[in-house]
């Protein structure tokens, strides 16, 4: 523990939070480090429901339990990139790490204190400061509806979740993509902070240039973060798009963040184009290919989660999400970028 103020702060950047957000704080307000180690700082980008009512109230009742400090402050640029930076300038000195969080979240009680004994673990291993501390992401705790179970199984699946931020790792190690990082201060101070041009990926520009910079990340299993996904179809397409449209801004920054498997859908739509024109009789192959791995990938996760629904939201959600993705990968490429309308 610090001795003049908290060692360590989440960071919180909320927009329509009503529904979640006191899950998320009393989370925070549970950790098992010392709560005077630990502060919150919750930015609000414009909420037009209770966010603001409920964060106060919480407030009130992390003081009568003598819980961790917890400010809430506006956030006149609304989005993500530009909370985080306001909380850059918003730390009191003694702040050394900057956990970042979402409102839709929620964390155990021993997540803080796992956080930093792997911190001190991983920063052994090697000479190279080490900047940024990734976790698993995991599914909200509670029953879940028929699209959001699909959501889940569907980002479960290795044709789903990718080596990004909802890869569901197992063991420890260097990564590009720290899902929910802990941020050494310094490091996020060298690089100037998050970039505001980047409304979604912001988090994988910082990563590239962090890492540009000499600074490792790593990222861990021994603890995780429960985070709600999208509850409804429209939003996942949406989502998907969102996600294909500002990866294509990283890797157009950041070549070297180009990852083939990301343009396998459209590699297999240009295949299969040329084969239906050279070769008519076999134009049936690579689609037929594709969705009988959805199909299986439909089965495998019905009798994995028996949720019979399954077997076709699975597959569903899966060609919803490459389309989506790939789509937005194009219109990333061939226009700038404006506002999400699903935060």
């Amino acid at each position: 523990m610090s001795g003049d103020g908290p060692s360590i702060c989440t960071v919180l950047p909320v927009l329509n939070e009503a529904e979640y957000i006191v899950a998320c704080l009393d989370s925070l307000m549970d950790q098992s480090i010392d709560s005077s180690d630990h502060m919150i700082l919750v930015l609000d980008g414009g909420s037009t429901d209770s966010t603001a009512t409920l964060v106060r109230d919480a407030i009130s009742r992390s003081k009568e339990r003598g819980g961790p400090h917890i400010e809430l402050h506006d956030n006149p640029g609304k989005y993500v990139a530009e909370a985080r930076n306001l909380a850059l300038t918003l730390l009191p000195p003694s702040v050394r790490y900057c956990v970042e969080l979402i409102g839709h979240s929620t964390v155990e009680a021993n997540h803080l204190e796992l956080r930093i004994a792997e911190w001190k673990r991983v920063e052994a291993i090697d000479s190279s400061p080490l900047a940024a501390l990734g976790v698993r992401v995991e599914p909200r705790k509670g029953e879940h509806g028929f699209v959001e179970g699909w959501v889940e199984a569907c980002l479960s699946s290795p044709f789903g979740s990718g080596s990004g931020q909802f890869s569901s790792f197992k063991e420890d190690g260097a990564t590009q993509t720290p899902a929910f990082a802990m941020h050494l201060r310094t490091a996020l101070e060298a690089v100037g902070g998050w970039d505001t041009s980047f409304i979604t990926s912001q988090d994988s520009d910082l990563s590239m240039r962090l890492i540009e910079q000499g600074y490792r990340l790593h990222r861990t299993p021994s603890t995780s973060v429960s985070m709600t996904k999208r509850t409804g179809i429209v939003k996942w397409w949406r989502m998907g798009h969102r996600y294909g449209f500002w990866r294509m801004k990283v890797v157009r920054r950041h070549p070297q963040r180009a990852s083939a498997i990301e343009f396998l859908p459209w590699i297999g739509a240009l295949l299969s184009l040329i084969m239906a024109v050279t070769l008519p009789s076999f134009g049936w192959v690579l689609p037929t290919m594709y969705g009988a791995v959805l199909i299986l990938e439909g089965i495998r996760s019905t009798f994995q989660t028996r949720r019979m629904t399954n077997i076709l939201g699975v597959p569903l959600c899966l060609l919803m999400l490459h389309s989506s993705f790939s789509i937005g990968l194009l219109d990333g490429l061939l226009r700038d970028g404006r506002a999400p309308s699903d935060r």
